[in-house]
């Protein structure tokens, strides 16, 4: 059996197998502002009381602080509900994006079931976890009984070899893996990836790929542990590895389909508009104006990603005709950014420093762009009017790029500055 079918078996207390509906017990269950309060609202049509307040978190990440009187307004919703129903996981005083901030809280395992209403909770098998994102109405289910259906995934086993250059990063991985496999191509699958370039890599690096699973329609994205998650989660969970349920693929594991992606000698991948899976060498698109760069998200806000833009603009100056945002994950990497040394340069290259937070990713605040212009960005969506006006574009990339393309106002491979 593979990962996730041996962690879905694990709950079902009975071996399960791709295509079964299974009604299982989850671990944990999460919602931010942006959709907690249908789910609030849905759930106090069925309930009373939640199901495990210990295992429910809630985070505003979205719109933070709030920047219209409606998001104010979903704000007062949820603080009103975590108090009523003794919330006490609650991260609503800028903590950071929520699937940053719940695994430096420790309530992310390897072996554990998460839900949440994002889709982007599929970040969470970088650490070895079954995780997946919802709808806000099927979670108001969990909030109240603990317990949510499933069709048991088929797996897709993506095994990635080679070496990562100076100018690439695993978001130069993930991006040419949708753009081989499509937005579509893994629809309800698991994409579990492996191979010597994943077991190499470190905790930020999975998440990064992990967190782009559903770029590709894929149900969840996994991992097996490697040394450098077991450390991490035992750091922040307080256990010891022995305590951990490490969950690991069989060798005659069955799979749908196996694909083998070798990165040695790949060039910085960039998605073009309007679709993620549009995916281009950046010499085909190198010399594209820009008029916004922005490095941030749940998929490019952490602190290595602040490290490669900070040896890209150390100094140097942004171009005039070019804006920078920069928007670390978490108040932690905000504060490990300040005390680097990071901030400081970032602001002295002319860049804004925003809160932690989704900000323009998903075209809420702190960013938004207006009608014609460009943006490059380290974030995970670049469809039609994703990050504004219609009208606008929204290339996808990793963080040295953006930041060289800041400097040039182009968009520019790190390797030319």
């Amino acid at each position: 059996m593979n990962i996730t079918e041996k962690i879905l078996s694990a709950k079902a207390k009975k071996e399960v197998t791709p295509g079964e509906i299974i009604e299982i017990p989850v671990d944990l269950a999460m919602s931010h502002d942006g959709t907690s309060p249908p789910a609030i609202k849905t759930f106090e049509k069925v309930a009373a009381k939640v199901w495990d307040n210990e295992k429910i978190a809630i985070v505003f990440d979205h719109n933070v602080p709030a920047n219209t009187i409606g998001s104010a307004e979903f704000q007062k919703v949820c603080r009103d509900f975590i108090k009523k129903q003794g919330i006490a996981k609650n991260y609503i005083h800028g903590d950071g994006i929520c699937h940053q901030v719940l695994p430096e809280k420790g309530l992310v395992e390897p072996g554990k079931v998460i839900v949440g209403a994002d889709s982007h909770t599929c970040t969470y098998g970088a650490y070895g976890a079954f995780s997946t994102g919802m709808g806000a109405t099927d979670l108001a289910m969990v909030y109240a009984t603990g317990k949510t259906w499933f069709m048991v995934p088929e797996a897709i086993k993506m095994e990635v070899t080679g070496e990562l250059n100076s100018y690439t990063a695993p978001k130069d991985i993930i991006l040419k893996i949708i753009g081989e496999v499509g937005i579509a191509g893994a629809t309800y699958k698991t994409a579990e990836f492996c191979g010597e370039t994943i077991e190499k890599m470190g905790v930020e690096g999975r998440a990064t790929i992990c967190n782009m699973a559903i770029e590709m329609g894929a149900k969840n994205g996994i991992m097996e542990p490697n040394k450098e998650v077991i450390q991490y989660v035992s750091q922040r969970t307080g256990k010891k590895e022995s305590e951990l349920n490490i969950v690991k693929s069989d060798k005659d594991a069955q799979y749908s389909k196996e694909m083998h992606f070798d990165i040695n000698d790949m060039e910085p991948q960039i998605a073009c508009p309007n679709d993620v899976d549009n995916v281009k060498d950046i010499s085909k698109v190198e010399g594209t104006a820009v008029d916004q760069c922005l490095i941030g998200s749940c998929t490019n806000g952490r602190l290595s990603d602040l490290k490669d833009a900070y040896e890209i603009l150390k100094d140097n100056e942004i171009n005039n005709d070019t804006r920078l945002l920069i928007l670390p994950a978490s108040a932690e990497i905000y504060k490990q950014a300040i005390h680097k040394g990071y901030i400081d340069t970032f602001i002295d290259a002319g860049a804004i420093i925003c809160n932690p937070g989704c900000g323009p990713c998903l075209g809420g605040h702190m960013g938004v762009l207006s009608e014609g212009e460009t943006c490059v960005s380290t974030t995970n969506r670049n469809f039609k009017g994703r990050m504004g006006d219609p009208k606008s574009s929204v290339y996808l990339a990793n963080s040295k790029v953006v930041a060289a393309s800041a400097i040039e106002g182009v968009i520019t491979n790190p390797k030319d500055l």
